[in-house]
Protein backbone atom coordinates (compact mmCIF):
# COMPACT_ATOMS: atom_id res chain seq x y z
CA UNK A 1 0.00 0.00 0.00
CA UNK A 2 1.16 3.43 -0.99
CA UNK A 3 2.56 4.98 2.35
CA UNK A 4 1.60 8.56 1.43
CA UNK A 5 -2.44 7.61 0.45
CA UNK A 6 -3.82 8.84 3.99
CA UNK A 7 -1.61 11.84 3.45
CA UNK A 8 -3.17 12.20 -0.19
CA UNK A 9 -6.92 11.69 1.46
CA UNK A 10 -7.18 13.89 3.48
CA UNK A 11 -5.46 16.71 1.30
CA UNK A 12 -8.55 15.42 -1.10
CA UNK A 13 -11.00 16.20 1.33
CA UNK A 14 -9.87 19.29 1.90
CA UNK A 15 -9.35 20.52 -1.69
CA UNK A 16 -12.71 19.88 -2.47
CA UNK A 17 -14.90 20.39 0.89
CA UNK A 18 -16.62 23.83 -0.47
CA UNK A 19 -18.22 21.48 -2.90
CA UNK A 20 -19.78 18.91 -0.73
CA UNK A 21 -22.96 18.34 0.48
CA UNK A 22 -23.75 19.92 4.33
CA UNK A 23 -23.58 16.52 5.69
CA UNK A 24 -20.85 14.81 3.54
CA UNK A 25 -18.77 18.23 4.51
CA UNK A 26 -19.43 17.05 8.43
CA UNK A 27 -17.85 13.54 7.89
CA UNK A 28 -14.79 15.02 5.97
CA UNK A 29 -14.34 17.22 8.35
CA UNK A 30 -13.78 14.63 11.47
CA UNK A 31 -12.02 12.39 8.68
CA UNK A 32 -9.13 15.20 8.17
CA UNK A 33 -9.66 16.04 12.20
CA UNK A 34 -9.36 12.26 13.77
CA UNK A 35 -7.26 10.37 11.46
CA UNK A 36 -6.12 7.97 14.14
CA UNK A 37 -9.60 7.39 15.45
CA UNK A 38 -10.93 7.28 11.69
CA UNK A 39 -8.48 4.43 11.70
CA UNK A 40 -9.48 2.60 14.41
CA UNK A 41 -13.09 2.84 14.71
CA UNK A 42 -15.98 0.55 13.08
CA UNK A 43 -17.99 2.37 10.99
CA UNK A 44 -21.30 2.41 13.42
CA UNK A 45 -18.70 4.29 15.48
CA UNK A 46 -17.37 6.33 13.16
CA UNK A 47 -20.84 7.55 12.43
CA UNK A 48 -22.04 8.31 15.91
CA UNK A 49 -18.61 10.66 16.56
CA UNK A 50 -19.29 12.36 13.76
CA UNK A 51 -22.58 12.41 13.89
CA UNK A 52 -23.14 11.53 10.31
CA UNK A 53 -25.20 8.79 9.04
CA UNK A 54 -23.74 5.72 7.75
CA UNK A 55 -25.08 5.99 4.90
CA UNK A 56 -23.13 9.52 4.23
CA UNK A 57 -19.96 7.67 5.33
CA UNK A 58 -20.22 4.88 2.47
CA UNK A 59 -20.89 7.38 0.03
CA UNK A 60 -17.87 9.36 0.92
CA UNK A 61 -15.93 6.83 0.30
CA UNK A 62 -17.28 6.00 -2.86
CA UNK A 63 -16.67 9.96 -4.23
CA UNK A 64 -13.29 9.24 -3.71
CA UNK A 65 -13.17 6.46 -5.73
CA UNK A 66 -12.98 4.21 -2.77
CA UNK A 67 -15.22 0.29 -2.97
CA UNK A 68 -16.33 1.01 0.48
CA UNK A 69 -15.74 2.11 4.08
CA UNK A 70 -13.31 -0.27 4.89
CA UNK A 71 -11.77 0.44 1.49
CA UNK A 72 -11.08 4.30 2.54
CA UNK A 73 -10.25 3.04 6.01
CA UNK A 74 -7.44 0.98 5.06
CA UNK A 75 -4.87 3.43 4.72
CA UNK A 76 -5.67 5.53 7.78
CA UNK A 77 -5.65 1.87 9.70
CA UNK A 78 -2.14 0.93 8.24
CA UNK A 79 -0.74 3.96 9.11
CA UNK A 80 -1.33 4.21 12.69
CA UNK A 81 1.83 3.08 14.73
CA UNK A 82 0.60 3.88 18.47
CA UNK A 83 -3.00 3.94 19.76
CA UNK A 84 -4.47 6.81 21.20
CA UNK A 85 -3.82 6.83 25.11
CA UNK A 86 -0.76 8.88 24.86
CA UNK A 87 1.91 8.31 27.50
CA UNK A 88 1.78 8.40 31.38
CA UNK A 89 1.26 6.31 34.34
CA UNK A 90 -1.17 3.59 32.73
CA UNK A 91 -1.51 1.64 35.77
CA UNK A 92 -1.80 4.57 38.59
CA UNK A 93 -4.93 5.53 36.51
CA UNK A 94 -5.94 1.61 36.66
CA UNK A 95 -5.97 1.84 40.19
CA UNK A 96 -7.72 4.82 40.06
CA UNK A 97 -10.72 3.53 37.86
CA UNK A 98 -11.36 1.33 40.50
CA UNK A 99 -11.85 3.57 43.14
CA UNK A 100 -15.90 4.34 42.64
CA UNK A 101 -17.33 6.89 40.04
CA UNK A 102 -15.09 10.11 40.25
CA UNK A 103 -12.20 7.45 40.56
CA UNK A 104 -13.16 6.63 36.37
CA UNK A 105 -13.58 10.19 35.50
CA UNK A 106 -10.27 10.80 37.65
CA UNK A 107 -9.00 8.33 35.43
CA UNK A 108 -10.00 8.92 32.41
CA UNK A 109 -9.66 12.71 32.34
CA UNK A 110 -5.84 12.49 33.13
CA UNK A 111 -5.53 9.93 30.14
CA UNK A 112 -7.21 12.14 28.14
CA UNK A 113 -4.97 14.94 28.87
CA UNK A 114 -2.23 13.49 28.46
CA UNK A 115 -3.25 12.41 25.08
CA UNK A 116 -4.16 15.40 23.93
CA UNK A 117 -1.35 17.13 24.78
CA UNK A 118 0.94 14.65 23.21
CA UNK A 119 -1.39 14.71 19.53
CA UNK A 120 -0.82 18.34 19.85
CA UNK A 121 2.81 18.33 19.91
CA UNK A 122 3.29 15.15 17.31
CA UNK A 123 1.08 17.63 14.98
CA UNK A 124 3.69 20.17 14.99
CA UNK A 125 6.66 20.86 12.82
CA UNK A 126 10.00 23.10 13.87
CA UNK A 127 10.05 24.29 10.05
CA UNK A 128 6.41 25.82 10.35
CA UNK A 129 6.97 27.05 14.21
CA UNK A 130 9.81 28.73 12.80
CA UNK A 131 8.01 30.61 9.70
CA UNK A 132 5.23 31.39 12.25
CA UNK A 133 7.91 32.79 15.18
CA UNK A 134 9.73 34.62 12.26
CA UNK A 135 5.73 36.18 10.92
CA UNK A 136 5.17 37.33 14.33
CA UNK A 137 8.72 39.10 14.96
CA UNK A 138 8.77 40.74 11.52
CA UNK A 139 5.08 42.74 12.13
CA UNK A 140 4.92 46.36 13.01
CA UNK A 141 1.90 45.20 15.02
CA UNK A 142 0.56 41.57 16.37
CA UNK A 143 -2.91 41.48 17.18
CA UNK A 144 -4.53 38.40 19.26
CA UNK A 145 -8.12 37.73 19.42
CA UNK A 146 -10.42 34.94 21.42
CA UNK A 147 -13.82 35.05 22.60
CA UNK A 148 -15.30 32.42 25.57
CA UNK A 149 -13.31 29.94 26.31
CA UNK A 150 -10.80 30.40 23.49
CA UNK A 151 -10.34 33.57 25.53
CA UNK A 152 -8.08 31.90 28.45
CA UNK A 153 -5.21 30.79 26.14
CA UNK A 154 -5.12 34.07 24.33
CA UNK A 155 -5.46 36.18 27.39
CA UNK A 156 -2.03 33.80 28.77
CA UNK A 157 -0.39 33.73 25.04
CA UNK A 158 -0.60 37.81 25.44
CA UNK A 159 0.41 38.21 28.97
CA UNK A 160 3.37 36.48 28.66
CA UNK A 161 4.23 36.71 24.97
CA UNK A 162 4.54 40.55 25.02
CA UNK A 163 7.25 40.34 27.32
CA UNK A 164 8.97 39.13 24.26
CA UNK A 165 7.05 40.82 21.60
CA UNK A 166 5.67 44.40 22.79
CA UNK A 167 3.82 44.74 19.70
CA UNK A 168 1.81 42.17 20.53
CA UNK A 169 -1.89 43.59 21.34
CA UNK A 170 -5.25 41.88 22.64
CA UNK A 171 -8.08 42.71 20.98
CA UNK A 172 -10.91 43.87 21.32
CA UNK A 173 -10.51 45.80 24.42
CA UNK A 174 -12.66 48.45 26.59
CA UNK A 175 -15.77 46.02 25.22
CA UNK A 176 -15.40 47.38 21.75
CA UNK A 177 -15.59 44.27 18.84
CA UNK A 178 -12.29 42.99 17.17
CA UNK A 179 -13.08 44.51 13.72
CA UNK A 180 -13.12 48.23 15.57
CA UNK A 181 -9.53 47.48 16.81
CA UNK A 182 -8.10 46.18 13.64
CA UNK A 183 -9.53 49.76 12.30
CA UNK A 184 -5.95 50.95 12.46
CA UNK A 185 -4.54 47.93 11.64
CA UNK A 186 -1.60 47.93 8.40
CA UNK A 187 -1.10 45.52 6.00
CA UNK A 188 1.79 42.82 6.48
CA UNK A 189 0.90 43.44 10.06
CA UNK A 190 -0.53 40.10 11.97
CA UNK A 191 -3.59 38.61 13.68
CA UNK A 192 -3.51 35.65 15.55
CA UNK A 193 -6.94 33.90 15.95
CA UNK A 194 -7.66 31.22 18.03
CA UNK A 195 -10.98 29.45 17.90
CA UNK A 196 -12.39 25.84 18.88
CA UNK A 197 -15.59 24.48 17.67
CA UNK A 198 -18.09 25.41 17.80
CA UNK A 199 -16.38 28.18 15.57
CA UNK A 200 -17.39 32.06 17.37
CA UNK A 201 -18.62 34.00 14.42
CA UNK A 202 -16.80 37.43 16.52
CA UNK A 203 -13.76 35.41 15.25
CA UNK A 204 -14.58 34.23 12.07
CA UNK A 205 -15.62 37.66 11.14
CA UNK A 206 -12.64 39.22 12.50
CA UNK A 207 -10.30 36.95 10.40
CA UNK A 208 -12.29 37.75 7.24
CA UNK A 209 -11.84 41.26 8.13
CA UNK A 210 -8.22 41.24 8.54
CA UNK A 211 -7.73 39.18 5.38
CA UNK A 212 -10.04 42.21 3.10
CA UNK A 213 -7.07 44.80 5.04
CA UNK A 214 -4.01 43.40 3.93
CA UNK A 215 -2.92 41.68 7.62
CA UNK A 216 -1.23 38.12 7.08
CA UNK A 217 -3.26 35.74 9.33
CA UNK A 218 -2.32 32.69 12.25
CA UNK A 219 -4.82 30.70 13.19
CA UNK A 220 -4.62 28.23 16.09
CA UNK A 221 -7.33 26.05 16.22
CA UNK A 222 -8.96 22.14 16.75
CA UNK A 223 -9.13 21.31 12.54
CA UNK A 224 -7.69 22.56 9.74
CA UNK A 225 -11.26 23.42 8.37
CA UNK A 226 -12.88 26.22 10.15
CA UNK A 227 -14.21 28.48 7.10
CA UNK A 228 -13.96 27.38 3.78
CA UNK A 229 -13.00 30.05 2.14
CA UNK A 230 -10.81 31.52 4.89
CA UNK A 231 -7.13 31.07 4.11
CA UNK A 232 -4.34 31.42 6.43
CA UNK A 233 -1.00 32.31 5.91
CA UNK A 234 0.11 29.72 8.95
CA UNK A 235 -2.40 27.33 10.88
CA UNK A 236 -1.83 25.48 13.63
CA UNK A 237 -3.97 22.43 14.86
CA UNK A 238 -3.84 20.85 18.46
CA UNK A 239 -6.82 18.63 19.93
CA UNK A 240 -9.21 19.51 22.39
CA UNK A 241 -11.06 15.89 23.24
CA UNK A 242 -12.57 16.47 25.88
CA UNK A 243 -14.16 12.97 28.44
CA UNK A 244 -17.05 15.97 29.51
CA UNK A 245 -19.17 18.67 26.92
CA UNK A 246 -16.71 21.25 27.24
CA UNK A 247 -13.34 21.14 25.01
CA UNK A 248 -9.96 19.89 27.22
CA UNK A 249 -6.79 23.00 26.32
CA UNK A 250 -4.19 21.42 27.68
CA UNK A 251 -3.13 20.45 24.17
CA UNK A 252 -4.00 24.03 22.93
CA UNK A 253 -1.81 25.40 26.06
CA UNK A 254 1.53 23.20 25.30
CA UNK A 255 1.62 24.61 21.72
CA UNK A 256 1.15 28.20 22.78
CA UNK A 257 3.82 27.65 25.76
CA UNK A 258 6.04 26.29 22.71
CA UNK A 259 5.41 29.13 20.99
CA UNK A 260 6.13 31.54 23.99
CA UNK A 261 9.33 29.50 24.29
CA UNK A 262 10.20 30.34 20.68
CA UNK A 263 9.62 34.08 21.09
CA UNK A 264 11.34 34.44 24.79
CA UNK A 265 14.88 32.41 22.68
CA UNK A 266 14.44 34.25 19.54
CA UNK A 267 13.53 37.87 21.86
CA UNK A 268 16.94 37.46 23.61
CA UNK A 269 19.00 40.03 25.80
CA UNK A 270 16.41 42.41 24.85
CA UNK A 271 12.98 40.30 25.92
CA UNK A 272 14.98 39.40 29.42
CA UNK A 273 15.65 43.39 30.20
CA UNK A 274 11.90 43.78 29.21
CA UNK A 275 10.91 40.41 31.49
CA UNK A 276 13.15 41.90 34.23
CA UNK A 277 11.33 45.71 34.18
CA UNK A 278 8.13 43.97 34.61
CA UNK A 279 9.23 42.33 37.84
CA UNK A 280 10.75 45.38 39.14
CA UNK A 281 7.40 47.26 38.83
CA UNK A 282 5.54 44.35 40.15
CA UNK A 283 7.68 44.68 43.09
CA UNK A 284 7.95 48.05 43.62
CA UNK A 285 4.02 48.11 43.29
CA UNK A 286 3.42 45.46 45.90
CA UNK A 287 1.92 42.99 43.53
CA UNK A 288 2.87 39.90 45.22
CA UNK A 289 2.05 39.12 48.86
CA UNK A 290 4.53 38.72 51.64
CA UNK A 291 3.01 37.76 55.21
CA UNK A 292 4.16 39.94 57.27
CA UNK A 293 6.16 39.28 60.55
CA UNK A 294 4.41 39.36 64.26
CA UNK A 295 5.26 41.59 66.45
Amino acid sequence: MDPTLRIKIIAQLKDHMAELSPQMRTAAKYIVDHPSDFGLDPIRDTASKAKVSTYTLVNIAKKLDFSGFEDLRRPFRSALIEGASGAGNTDRFDQERQQGDLGKVFADSAENALSIVKRSLDRQQLSQLEAVVDMLIGARSVYLTAVRSSYAVAYYFHYVGRMALPSMQLIPRHMNSAIDDLNDAEPGDVLVAITVTPYSTETIKACEYAKKRGLKLLLISDSEIVSPHLQPEQMLVTSVLSTHHFGCFSGMMAVVEMLVAFLMHRGGQGARDRIASYETVRIENNAYWVAQKKH
